[in-house]
């Protein structure tokens, strides 16, 4: 999809395209979306100040988010070695400031330590790297993210697929909108200055999913406490995103 294709969809947005020229453009590929209400006393210390924890229905929620993200280009460069195509597994969580909601990752797996240390230089997100696999059984996606933690192994195993539907968009007002479509993230640097980046891409077209765990410790390893199995659980085939450079705020 190009460029234009993508900016001329934005009636389902909350708030108005960020100005200034977008910075980065992706693909998520092969994306599964679990989850889970969360105990709000594992997930509040890692909220810095200035950002509230966002809660539906009295609870504060994580999603656990296994993707292959091709490509990855930066505006105006060619294509990136080492960093082009690579996996990722996010763990994120959803907060609110100004009125504005977003999204606060917890923790970011990437399979490809150039992108790990650049984007932990330049955005102080906090990617990690981990030793990741994607493979293909017939239908289904065997996605695996191991990676070794002062509190143990943190680790991602499971086989997801799409239940057999058409994608749909998330309707206004339910969860699952909620979780998914939001437009912008928040991160904080060691000294706490808070910053926000905008991003845009159309609608997430949204399929019904399952998901088998063998082994699933990458939530424990930080300390988050919720059930064994997601509540809720989508597969999206492909979106294609822009970002935009971080601001202070």
């Amino acid at each position: 999809m190009n460029i234009h294709k993508i900016l001329a969809h934005t009636s389902h947005r909350p708030y108005p395209l960020p100005k200034g020229p977008w910075m980065m453009k992706q693909g998520w590929n092969k994306v599964l979306f679990a989850h889970w209400p969360v105990n709000e006393a594992s997930v509040a210390p890692f909220i810095p100040p200035g950002l509230d924890l966002q809660q539906w229905e009295g609870r504060p929620w994580i999603s656990v988010v296994p993707f292959r993200m091709d490509p990855l280009l930066v505006r105006g460069l060619p294509p990136l070695p080492f960093v082009h195509s690579f996996l990722e597994l996010n763990i994120r969580t959803y907060v609110i400031k100004d009125g504005k909601p977003g999204v606060f990752f917890l923790n970011m797996d990437a399979s490809s330590l150039p992108a790990v240390t650049g984007a932990r230089a330049l955005t102080y997100l906090p990617y990690r790297y981990a030793e990741m696999s994607l493979q293909s059984e017939g239908q289904s996606i065997r996605y695996i993210s191991k990676r070794q933690t002062a509190h143990g192994e943190a680790l991602f195993n499971g086989v997801y697929s799409a239940v057999q539907s058409t994608p749909v968009h998330a309707l206004p007002g339910t969860l699952l909108h909620w979780l998914t479509e939001r437009y912008c993230l928040y991160t904080a640097s060691s000294k706490g200055q808070l910053y926000v980046g905008d991003i845009h891409h159309q609608p997430w077209p949204l399929q019904e999913a399952k998901l088998y765990l063998d082994c699933h410790t990458s939530t424990q390893a930080l300390g988050l406490v919720h059930e064994p199995e997601p509540s809720l659980l989508t597969y999206t085939e492909r979106l294609e995103v822009l970002l935009w450079p971080l601001r202070k705020i």
